[in-house]
């Protein structure tokens, strides 16, 4: 399962390249806890230029199949940000098994309300955030970003968010993606995996689609702008991001879909930052128009 894969050696290039281009002008501050007393894991990471101010903010979510992963692992995205005079947040959440999906999805809503309440302190702009994040990650950003419940918990709204990036999620219509898996595997005489997302979604249809974030698309709520970022030859991949792109695009939300060519599940996340990278064009291309409205 693509979510599972590890990113070890990808990581460990990339990293090795950081080391020889690092970021101009840049400040990091680590670890910072968005839940007072909270959970190891509820902390953050904040980059940002010398001396910025009220620069719009980019709110990295890192996949790992909501079991993985840590907010280190944001390859060339920082320096690409940063450069470009914003600031970069990276942010860690609880995971599976230990916690549920809901309660993750919590921890992300808290993390963005900590961004929004301080990250002026670190020259942000509060209400120019965007919102992204990859694989499971990309679930979790494109979820908060319709179903706003987690964040009116949270005493937030959509009107802070100026757009919002998935990048290669397979989870948007999770009894789709369910009923694919599963029947593969029936079809092809597969073993059934033991953990996979009937299990993590709570293995229950009414969560299946409570997860969903085609359940949660409606005119007039504020949902802001879409960039579906994807790799066109996984087949899983592409049917949910165009599946997404026209269930926002019905309800009159601005989408982009951006399908990623000769690349993979991990290469077009990692190659994010590149200068001849198609897919950092795209995103900075959507970023940046944006802010313009």
């Amino acid at each position: 399962m693509r979510f599972l894969f590890t990113l070890l050696s990808s990581v460990m290039t990339l990293s090795s390249l950081q080391s020889q281009t690092p970021i101009q002008d840049q400040g990091i501050v680590k670890n910072i806890p968005y839940v007072t007393g909270g959970h190891p894991r509820q902390v953050l990471d904040v980059y940002s230029p010398v001396a910025a101010k009220n620069l719009p903010v980019v709110f990295w979510i890192h996949g790992g199949g909501w079991q993985t992963g840590d907010k280190s692992g944001v390859q060339l995205k920082p320096r690409l940000f940063v450069d470009n005079k914003f600031i970069f947040v990276s942010t860690n959440y609880r995971l599976l098994p230990t916690v549920d999906m809901e309660t993750i999805i919590r921890d992300i809503a808290k993390s963005v309300r900590w961004v929004h309440e301080n990250i002026a302190t670190h020259g942000g702009d509060p209400n120019q955030i965007f919102i992204m994040g990859h694989s499971a990650g990309a679930q979790l950003a494109a979820l908060v970003c319709t179903d706003e419940r987690y964040f009116k918990a949270e005493g937030l709204d959509f009107s802070m968010v100026k757009g919002c990036v998935p990048v290669d999620g397979d989870t948007f219509d999770i009894p789709a993606i369910i009923e694919i898996a599963e029947t593969r595997c029936k079809v092809y005489n597969l073993p059934k995996a033991t953990f996979g997302h009937r299990q993590k979604f709570g293995n229950d249809p009414a969560k299946h689609r409570a997860f969903s974030t085609v359940s949660h698309i409606a005119k007039n709520k504020g949902i802001p702008p879409f960039l579906i970022m994807y790799v066109t030859n996984d087949a899983d991949t592409s049917g949910q991001a165009n599946h997404l792109g026209r269930v926002l695009k019905s309800h009159g939300i601005p989408t982009t879909l951006f399908g990623g060519k000769e690349t993979t599940h991990t290469k077009i996340n990692a190659d994010l930052g590149l200068a001849d990278d198609p897919g950092t064009k795209a995103l900075m291309a959507f970023v940046n128009q944006s802010l313009k409205k």
